[in-house]
């Protein structure tokens, strides 16, 4: 049975007189602990899609099945308790608090989940066991995309969204964050989607989801992934 599994999947916004389809007809699936990559290019529906597996928008039509539940028809409310307990987010700039350490902002995940694990440990896991007391801006830019994968891994969540994860990093940073993230799915059995526009990276997933122009135009399964060293862009 699918994990994640987005039927009919339709999004509308109205700007003005004019009506834009974010997604128009999204049909996929996701199997529990699989590594997955939604690719397209910008303006193809991406980002809408994660959106609303995230929980932080709603589908206007269609299902959309995790862990056996139609999160559609969640309240304002269910969505809220979804995202704080069952959802890590990692984005392409970061969001740490910039006045609190690596530590504490790691700590935050503790403040939402009760069943968040230690935050010394989880730093520790991701190579970060030195920098505990450091402030963001005395840490680099991997480092801190580090930071923010630790603290949504600190949740527990039963799904890690990435959106554009390398965007903001260079080549070779860019692969320690990918390998960081393939490397959590492998160990965890975390079921991990990362929202690129970088074809490059299909190589690694588990699946590759094709989105442009609001509809997904392929899905392919992917039966020998290969590991983040061997690829290059």
């Amino acid at each position: 049975m699918s994990f994640v599994a987005v039927k009919g999947g339709y999004k509308r916004y109205k700007m003005g007189e004019t009506v834009i389809v974010a997604s128009d007809g999204i049909d996929f699936e996701i199997n529990k602990g699989e590594f997955a990559v939604i690719v397209g290019p910008s303006g193809a529906g991406k980002s809408t899609v994660l959106n609303i597996l995230g929980g932080m928008d709603s589908a206007d039509e269609g299902q959309v099945m995790v862990d056996g539940t139609d999160i559609a028809k969640y309240s304002a409310k269910e969505l809220t308790g979804y995202r704080r307990m069952d959802v890590g987010f990692v984005f392409q700039f970061y969001n740490l608090v910039p006045n609190l350490t690596t530590l504490e902002n790691v700590e935050l995940a503790s403040q939402i989940s009760p069943r968040a694990l230690d935050a010394r440990k989880v730093l520790e896991d991701v190579g970060l066991g030195e920098r505990l007391d450091n402030f963001p801006a005395q840490l680099s830019g991997g480092e801190q995309q580090r930071v923010a994968i630790a603290r949504a891994l600190a949740k527990q969540p039963k799904l890690l969204l990435c959106d554009e994860p390398t965007g903001a990093l260079d080549y070779n940073t860019g692969k320690q964050v990918l390998k960081l993230l393939q490397d959590t799915c492998r160990n965890t059995g975390t079921t991990v989607i990362v929202i690129t526009h970088n074809l490059a990276i299909t190589p690694i997933a588990d699946r590759v989801i094709e989105i442009n122009n609001a509809k997904v135009r392929k899905m392919v399964t992917n039966p020998s992934p290969v590991s983040v060293d061997d690829i290059e862009w």
